[in-house]
């Protein structure tokens, strides 16, 4: 699954919801959980539907939608630190005047104008999705890119992948094929991120690895597993716990 294709995809009133429906699963935006439609999930004694328990399943994980993406990288949300946190509280339901004491800015009518700029904000970002949907229809020339991941830890021009270089550079290194054997792990930056991205994909998303397990499924790619777990980890592509027990993928 695609996650971060699903993400950047989704309309605005399924990014609102968090989640989306595709056939008879309920797949969740923010991690790409899965709950299956018809099934009865149970949790402290109460019983949910597949959309219910999806619901609940955000609720406790990330508290809202809202705040996993008030929490995302300043260079996806276009925010500044400052705006975060105006909108924060602004999604707390709290008036101008418990703002303004609550940052210390100005004034309650300095709070209003923050407000009349968030929304000249939203105005443009209407216009601009807007042109870029009609911008689609005629553009014959532009290069589909690959998704940025979500939670990328960086965001810089490594992440300014074609899907033919992405094709082409798999192709290099996996002579035999995408479930092969790579042929090397000395590579500039850019093409690392795509060989680690691709690799990362030999893993189960929402299963917990020993790192016994993390270096079999590693060394059946390349022998220095060691190297290529480490950088999996360093790219943020992957996640452990402190003592190196157990792993898994990244969100």
């Amino acid at each position: 699954m695609d996650l971060p294709g699903l993400f950047w995809s989704a309309h605005i009133d399924d990014l609102k919801k968090g989640y989306i429906r595709q056939e008879d699963k309920y797949i969740c935006l923010l991690d790409g959980t899965e709950l299956e439609e018809g099934i009865i999930y149970q949790e402290d004694g109460v019983f949910y539907s597949a959309e219910r328990y999806m619901k609940l399943h955000i609720t406790q994980k990330y508290g809202s939608v809202f705040d996993y993406l008030i929490g995302l990288d300043k260079k996806l949300t276009g925010l500044t630190e400052h705006q975060s946190r105006l909108l924060h509280l602004f999604y707390q339901g709290k008036s101008d005047n418990e703002v303004q004491k609550e940052t210390g800015i100005g004034s309650a009518s300095t709070i209003r104008n923050h407000r009349f700029a968030l929304k000249e904000k939203e105005r443009q970002a209407k216009v601009f999705l807007t042109m870029m949907e009609l911008l689609k229809d005629r553009d014959r020339h532009a290069p589909s890119i690959v998704e940025v991941p979500v939670k990328a830890p960086m965001l810089d021009e490594r992440y300014n992948i074609t899907a033919t270089e992405n094709e082409k550079v798999l192709a290099k290194y996996f002579p035999d094929g995408p479930d092969g054997r790579l042929k090397t792990f000395d590579l500039q930056q850019k093409h690392k991120l795509i060989v680690l991205r691709h690799l990362v994909q030999r893993f189960e998303r929402g299963r917990t690895y020993t790192e016994k397990e993390v270096n079999e499924v590693l060394s059946s790619a390349y022998d220095d597993y060691v190297t290529v777990r480490r950088y999996l980890i360093e790219y943020g592509l992957m996640d452990r716990k402190e003592d190196g027990s157990q792993y898994w993928v990244a969100e």
